[in-house]
């Protein structure tokens, strides 16, 4: 095999050209054969194998750089930097990370996991190896669903003052994770369809330098070409920004991306190299469900089936048929997601009502403000988004929602700990950023029933933006025997007792249920309280509570500093209410991949260490 002769960086320079396709088509199997039993990113890896192997081929790495968008397609660059070994604990924790991540090898220039960020980040790094009086080349690696994302433009607008070279690689394989929509998509469908003008231009070129004038003919056809190029074809929008355009090119040709990319590396300036993919390509399932297999539990090769059956349905599951449910009765609902339909669980809406469901693309700020436009305009968005992908959205949060008081309600999904993507993906800030912001309600809901409530509040009955946050996988049937109305900042009592008073939010309250019934097998007396509202939280419970508890521990899965804890405890000290507070919550600190059980532990908010807390905690009181 050819791959077992990649070992180490660069060893890819030393295969024969002619043993490239096969190399491809070994280093697909060998993923499809990995992931298929560690779980992670495929069809976006997939499809960059030979854009891949062009890169390292045609660059020398690691003095060049090279920047890859949000960087779950970086399995193959893992490959070819001697990273092969890592791939039996991709993802787990200790083993190696789905995207680059600067600490773990030299390779990898600059830690990516959202999008539409390369080129921004590759504008900086050009910037300084020009004012250090460097020549290393800059690459930024950048897909066309990336584009919807204004950071991008932003970054392509700016692009213009690089002096020196810098290549922009746009891996256009008309995916996001779902579909591209949008004007962008248009776009570079028409940039796809004039790859046959390409082609046609370069026979025309080589049949006239075998005719008298020839060449000059050519010459002239050329400076024709390029004007009505500029008014044909919609390269002119990327030259528009002060950028040279190069394409567009086969991505699954590694040859012909190598003569690009030394083509473009003679060029002062920015350039796009423009290639064209086919996500999953190499693996039929993936290649007719790229969506399906974007991130992917372990799964059968042979069927494309998933190794552990659908058991108990997601929350994402529970908030879809909730969502569609409200939606026949009340037409005002619209959907909005960023990219994402599937893994919001907004997929079913846009098909039963696909006139009232809006896919804005990788776009979160705007699809913030479109929401609130909605609002304004009569309208009930629901805006379902990930919670490490809402960060990118909160100055509309705070101006365009918040500030006018606009009913516009965030359904946020993968809150807490995510596990295997990582210190990108874990949704850990959201209590902290979401209750510093006046006027908006924030709910955490201990089970996929109290989400379906927790919905119907917030559309019914909530007078401003209500923030339901709830985390990934499988919906909680715990305390589904307890059922309280969902009214504005009450809390729940499940269990009062005294002493010790459990304040949990969200999937803590099953880890606090554990942790009760432990401590009530070793004499003590332990009250457990569904706090269900974030902001604003039950004061005059806590109020209450003080009369026969000496300590409250609150439990959150979110970074201590800014969250639900710290507001207790900052009230309790106000109000001299004369109970003592611990707040049990997450380090404040970026959380690596590893599963959710492990990382639990290392985080100390799983069962044993808080109860050790606790009681430590409560035999110190007076």
């Amino acid at each position: 095999m050819i791959l077992e002769k990649i070992n180490k960086p660069n060893d890819i320079k030393k295969i024969n050209p002619s043993e490239y396709a096969t190399l491809a088509g070994e280093i697909r199997k060998f993923l499809i054969e990995s992931v298929s039993k560690t779980g992670g990113h495929l069809a976006s890896n997939l499809g960059v194998v030979e854009l891949t192997m062009a890169l390292h081929l045609a660059f020398d790495l690691p003095k060049d750089k090279i920047i890859w968008d949000v960087g779950h397609q970086s399995y193959t660059h893992k490959l070819l930097t001697g990273r092969k070994g890592g791939f039996n604990r991709l993802r787990k924790f200790g083993g190696m990370s789905g995207f680059p991540k600067r600490e773990e090898s030299d390779y990898d220039a600059f830690n990516t996991g959202h999008s539409s960020t390369s080129i921004s980040a590759g504008v900086g790094y050009a910037t300084a190896r020009d004012l250090e009086g460097k020549t290393y080349k800059v690459v930024s690696v950048i897909g066309d669903g990336a584009l919807t994302g204004g950071m991008a433009f932003e970054a392509f607008n700016n692009a213009s003052g690089v002096k020196g070279n810098f290549i922009i690689v746009l891996n256009d394989n008309d995916m996001s994770i779902a579909p591209n929509v949008g004007g962008i998509s248009d776009v570079l469908t028409e940039f796809r369809t004039s790859a046959k003008y390409y082609d046609f231009k370069e026979r025309v070129v080589k049949d006239l330098k075998n005719l008298p004038h020839g060449p000059e003919i050519a010459r002239r056809l050329k400076r024709t070409k390029d004007r009505l190029r500029h008014r044909l074809l919609p390269g002119q929008i990327i030259e528009s920004f002060g950028v040279t355009y190069v394409g567009p090119i086969d991505g699954h040709d590694v040859n012909k991306m190598i003569r690009a990319f030394h083509y473009a590396s003679k060029i002062n300036g920015p350039v796009v190299v423009h290639v064209l993919t086919k996500k999953g390509k190499g693996y039929s399932h993936a290649e007719k469900f790229p969506s399906s297999f974007h991130g992917v539990a372990p799964f059968d090769i042979k069927t494309g089936e998933k190794l552990k059956g659908a058991s108990v349905p997601s929350y994402a599951a529970v908030f879809s048929e909730k969502i569609c449910a409200m939606a026949k009765e009340n037409s005002k609902i619209v959907g909005i997601t960023a990219a994402m339909p599937d893994g919001v669980g907004l997929k079913r809406f846009s098909k039963e009502f696909p006139d009232r469901y809006f896919d804005v693309g990788i776009a979160e700020g705007h699809a913030v403000t479109f929401a609130a436009g909605l609002a304004a305009g009569g309208m009930i968005p629901v805006f379902g988004v990930y919670s490490s992908f809402l960060q990118r959205g909160y100055d509309q949060i705070v101006h365009d929602v918040c500030m006018q008081n606009l009913k516009v309600i965030f359904a946020i999904d993968h809150a807490g700990l995510v596990g295997s993507d990582g210190e990108t993906h874990q949704g850990i800030f959201d209590l902290s950023f979401l209750s510093s912001i006046p006027g908006l309600t924030i709910i955490a809901p201990k089970n996929g029933k109290e989400l379906e409530d927790a919905l119907e509040y917030a559309v019914y009955k909530a007078k401003g933006p209500v923030a339901l946050r709830y985390p990934s996988g499988a919906a909680s049937k715990k305390f589904e025997e307890f059922n309280a109305l969902v009214k504005e900042g009450e809390s729940e009592i499940i269990h009062m007792e005294k002493d010790i008073a459990l304040l949990a939010a969200g999937r803590m309250m099953e880890i606090a249920n554990i942790v009760r019934e432990q401590m009530k097998d070793e004499g003590f007396n332990v009250s457990l309280i569904n706090a269900r509202f974030i902001k604003p939280f039950d004061k005059k419970l806590i109020r209450s509570l003080a009369g026969d508890h000496k300590l409250l521990v609150t439990m959150e899965e979110n970074v201590l500093t800014g969250g639900f804890g710290e507001h207790v405890c900052r009230y309790v000290s106000e109000s001299e209410t004369g109970i003592k507070v611990l707040p049990i919550a997450l380090p404040d600190a970026f959380i690596e991949h590893g599963s959710v059980k492990i990382l639990f532990g290392e985080s100390g908010i799983d069962p044993e260490s808080v109860k050790k807390r606790i009681i430590s905690e409560y035999n110190n009181l007076s």
